[in-house]
Formats: structure tokens, sequence, C-alpha cells
């Protein structure tokens, strides 16, 4: 629909609130929205110039058909809205990301009424207490009030009939003290509904009457010398307490109050949902938001009011929040707290929104790392013709000085990121001068004859750095091991970054622009200076055995002392005898001078 026609009809819209609903030119939905005037809000749309949200663009540019729907107040339309937007999900309409059914704690109604856990709330005339957000918070208040006071758990059909005519016996819940006997008249009916009613206190966020009349029995007991008795609901009333301490967050004259606050970033909101009983807070809940469109604060604040009171089933008239939301319904007292135990409220409400908030876009980021790994893994699998995703990589590069000092590494790379905790060198053992092809088979057959022998998953990959010869050495290695046919493995040649594959004489050119070949080079990389570091070390330390630790009666502490003070055969040449008797003493320069006279001489 062009502005165009829609200046046609825009005259026909009334100013009335209502809700409106965009079709497409499939008569698909594509959005629900409500307003205070229709005519006004709807034209808002069409004025091309003032929108600077894309998705808003896009979404006016689909739009062939508009409905709407006038109601009386912006309330209805708010409530209106909120049961389209269920219904039909339409594409541009924010998400509410809350579809889980949460548990109540119900009194059933019975004679002898049993207290549980359900998820089905019947008009049986039960008593339902929740819906509880946190499982947790439901299982602690349900531990409480069991401890306190003792209820059947049973399904028998109590009632004073049947216990008058003696149909039933107690059973262990009795025996170990989970119940009173009711089914027995070991508890009187009197008794056990006081018992129900302190519950129902309890559940309501009401601890002070409950508190009261355990202290009173507490007293009852004492008077008459019961002290066990009186020790028994002590202990029930610290429990009582001690839950109420850990619970109450301002006065308790605070109380039957919804708290509501919101924070956004980027295409997300949360709103945070507390409701507070004589300064408990009784209920906490996040609620998440998947934004569409610009929503703003007070737009999304009206559709979280609604649709948590509802859930909730809040009956507080008093809400406070963190500002306040463009829709306000009738009949309830909307505040926005600057100061006092109410602003503590918001604030800590605040602090749990935006705590959910920021793990929730961590979530997002960490998800959008993994996404974007394995499709560099699927590309690595596609380019080099491999089974599985190459998630764990090992690269092995050879470093020899002149054939002397013969080392290997080996790097790893899990996820196609450097693991460099699993880095590995290897000091060459059976090959004797600068042969790179035995160093190869050498040090594979040690990786993987290990890793089998401690029962270690092996790689999804193995390169190495080097061409056909190395990788020849390399499937040697894992043939003898027996594992040739379980270990991908291909050789990079240094200069062209031609990769090699076992019997294959063509070697794999993969695109320079491709990650693939990016991470293998990282790996070449990292695999050569990984190496090279533990070669220098290997090789600065066979420096100092040729050169010092022949001197007979010199040992490693006099040697590393002619090592930082002259640091050659040369400087100890030059230094002359009083500097060599000043640094290791007259006895151990007599040693070394002569060891250098017999070097002049030889």
């Amino acid at each position: 629909m062009t502005p165009a026609e829609f200046s046609q009809l825009a005259q026909t819209i009334p100013l009335q609130p209502g809700v409106y609903r965009y079709f497409d030119k499939d008569e698909k939905l594509l959005y629900v929205g409500k307003a205070k005037s229709l005519r006004k809000r709807v034209s808002q749309y069409f004025q091309l110039e003032r929108l600077d949200n894309n998705r808003l663009r896009l979404m006016v540019s689909r739009i062939a058909r508009i409905e709407f729907t006038i109601v009386d107040t912006e309330l209805d339309a708010l409530l209106l809205e909120n049961a389209l937007i269920k219904k039909h999900q339409p594409r541009f309409n924010i998400r509410l990301k809350d579809d889980k059914t949460y548990p109540y704690i119900v009194i059933k109604n019975e004679d002898y009424p049993r207290v549980q856990v359900t998820r089905q709330y019947v008009k049986d005339g039960s008593r339902y207490f929740g819906p509880y957000a946190s499982g947790n918070m439901m299982y602690t208040m349900l531990d409480l009030v069991n401890r306190i006071y003792p209820l059947r758990n049973c399904s028998l059909p109590l009632n004073e009939k049947n216990i008058r005519a003696g149909k039933f016996r107690v059973c262990l819940e009795y025996q170990i003290g989970n119940c009173l006997g009711p089914c027995e008249a070991y508890q009187t009916k009197a008794d056990y509904d006081a018992n129900i009613d302190a519950i129902a206190d309890i559940l309501k966020g009401s601890y002070h009457k409950a508190a009261q009349l355990l202290r009173d029995e507490m007293k009852t007991y004492a008077a008459a010398l019961a002290f066990e008795k009186a020790a028994k609901v002590k202990q029930k009333l610290d429990a009582l307490e001690n839950y109420q301490s850990k619970s109450a967050v301002v006065n308790t004259n605070i109380s039957n109050i919804d708290v509501f606050s919101i924070a956004q970033q980027e295409d997300m909101a949360v709103v945070n949902y507390f409701h507070m009983q004589h300064g408990s807070i009784v209920i906490s809940h996040n609620l998440e938001i998947q934004k569409t469109l610009d929503e703003n604060n007070a737009q999304l604040l009206s559709y979280a009011l609604i649709e948590l009171r509802n859930k909730f089933n809040s009956q507080a008239r008093e809400i406070l929040l963190s500002e306040i939301p463009d829709a306000q319904p009738e009949g309830l007292d909307l505040q926005v707290p600057r100061i006092g135990d109410k602003r503590k409220l918001i604030e800590l409400s605040l602090k749990n929104a935006f705590y959910h908030l920021n793990d929730l876009l961590l979530q997002r980021q960490k998800k959008s790392a993994e996404s974007r790994t394995d499709g560099i893994l699927q590309m690595m699998q596609e380019d080099l013709r491999l089974k599985t995703l190459p998630r764990h990589i090992e690269c092995f590069d050879n470093s020899n000085f002149h054939g002397d000092y013969p080392v290997s590494a080996c790097v790893v790379f899990k996820n196609a990121k450097p693991s460099k905790k699993d880095y590995r060198h290897f000091n060459v053992k059976t090959v004797v001068g600068a042969n790179d092809f035995a160093t190869m088979e050498e040090v594979i057959t040690r990786r993987y004859k290990r890793l089998l022998e401690e029962k270690q998953p092996l790689p999804d990959l193995l390169i190495v750095d080097g061409g056909k010869g190395q990788l020849s050495s390399a499937v040697s290695a894992l043939k003898g091991l027996g594992i040739y046919h379980q270990l991908p493995v291909l050789g990079i040649a240094k200069n062209l970054e031609e990769l090699f594959y076992p019997n294959d004489p063509v070697p794999l050119h993969i695109d320079k622009t491709r990650y693939t070949l990016k991470v293998i080079q990282q790996m070449r990389d990292e695999a050569h200076r990984f190496g090279i570091t533990h070669h220098r070390s290997q090789r600065s330390k066979g420096t100092i055995k040729s050169a010092l630790t022949d001197i007979p009666g010199i040992g490693p502490k006099t040697t590393a002392v002619l090592l930082k003070t002259f640091k050659s055969v040369k400087g100890l040449e030059e230094a002359g005898a009083d500097k060599i008797i000043a640094a290791v003493g007259p006895a151990r320069a007599k040693v070394v001078l002569d060891w250098l006279a017999g070097l002049k001489q030889g």
C-alpha cells in the first residue's frame, strides 16, 4: 500500500481507541498494534520520511490491507492486542519468550486437606498459591510448612465418619513424625484445620500470625513444664523466622504490591517482576522480550504488565515501576518511586533485569561464536574432503642445527583455535643427524602410541609440515600403529602452500581467501614457532655442555658462574687469572687455568 493509497483510506479510519492489523498481499498477518486514536497512529506508519528503522520500512512496504477493531478504552485495546499477538504470533510483533507452565501449591478441598504441587488450575474449591516462577522457592516453601506443620500425604478418604468407624490405621509416616495421625483421631479435626489455616497464611506471605501462634504454643508448653515439646516448637519458630529473615528486603508494611522494571539493549529487553507480601518477595520472574520494531520502554512495559499480572494472578492494586507505561490500566495505583524503601525495591528489580539481560547477551554472543566456528569447520571439512568436522587438528614440525639437537613440535587446534595447554614438544631419541623423514616417523609413532595406551581420542586431522617425504613418514608411522584408516593425514609444502594427500600425486590448491588455508597456515606457523623456541633452548644447553662441562673438577654451579661472568671460553682467556680467582676462588681457578693451558697446547 502506497502513501497515496493510504491517504484515500485514512478518512475512513476512526479516531477512537482500538486495535489495528496489517496484512500482506497473501493475506498473512504482519502486525497487530493498539492506539488511543487509530487514525493518528496508523497514519504515522505512512510518513516514510520519519521512519528511521529499516525493519519498520520493510513492514510498511508489505502492507496490502488494514483491519481495525474499535474498543471503549486504551486498556481494552491493550488486552485485545495482547490476545491477538499470542494467538497469531505476527512476524513484526515483539516476542514474549515465556510459554512455560508454572506450578502451584494447592490446599485440596477435602475434609482433611492435603498440601500438594500441581500445574493444573482446577476450579474445584481448592485453594491455589502461585504460580511459582522458581521451583527452588516453591519447594523451599513446602519444606518449611511441612517442618512446622506435619500433614498427611496419603490418599485415604478421610472424614469423621470413617475415622470413628476405625477404618484406617496409622502408617510409617506417623511413626517417623511426618504425620500426626488424624486417620486414627490422634490429631483432632480442629487442630488439623488450624494448621491448614496457618499454612495458608505462610503461603500468602504472612508469617506474623503463624509466628504468634507458635510463640503462644511454646509458652503454654513451658508453663506446663513440658520443656521437650516447648523445645520442638521453638525449632519450628526458628525455622519460620530464619526463612522470613532471608526473604525480607524492605519493611513489613509494604504488602500486596507488584514491582516492574525494564532493561533493554539492541533488539532485546528484559522485564523483571516482583510480587511483595509483608515486606518479602514471594514471586520473582524475568520476562524476555524479543523486539522487532523500535518499541520503547513504555510500550514494552505495557505488554509485560498485562502478561505477568495475568500469568501470576496478581490482584495487587499498587504497582511500582521504573517508568510509567504508555497504557495505564484503570483502578491501579501506578507509581515511580524516587526515594525510600520503595525506591530500593525498584533498584533491586533493575539490578535483576540488567543482570538477566547481560546474561542473555552473553549467551547470544557465545551462540554466535559457536555458529561462526561451526561454519569454519564445515568449510574446512568441504575443502579438505573430510568425512567429519575437523574439531581437533594436530600439526607437527621438526627443527635441528646442522643435524645436532633434533626436536619436533606438536601444536593442537580445537574448534579452529589454538589449544596451547595441549601443545607438546619431543626430543628426538633414535635419529642421528639431519633426517627429517625418520624424525617425523619417530615422533608421530611416540605421540599416537601414547594416546592409544592412555585410551585418549585421536584427532580428526593430522597435518605434517613438509612435502611428500614427511607425509610418507607419517603414513608409515600410522600404519605401524594400525590407525592409518582412522586418522586423515595431509602434508603442507613450505613454499607453494600445496596440500598433499597420501597416494595422490596431484597437490590440492585452496583459494587464498578461504579460511581453511588461513587456519592451516596459522597451525604451520605456530608449530614452527613452538618448535624453534624449544630447539633454541636445547641448543643453548648443548653449547654449555660442549664448552665447559668437560673441565675435570668443575661442577654445574661453577660452570653457571663462569658462563654468567665470562660468557664464553674466549672471555675466560681474556679475563686473566686474577678475575677468575675472584669469581670462583683460588682452588677452582687453578683447575680452570690448567684446562685453558691444555687447550692452548692442544
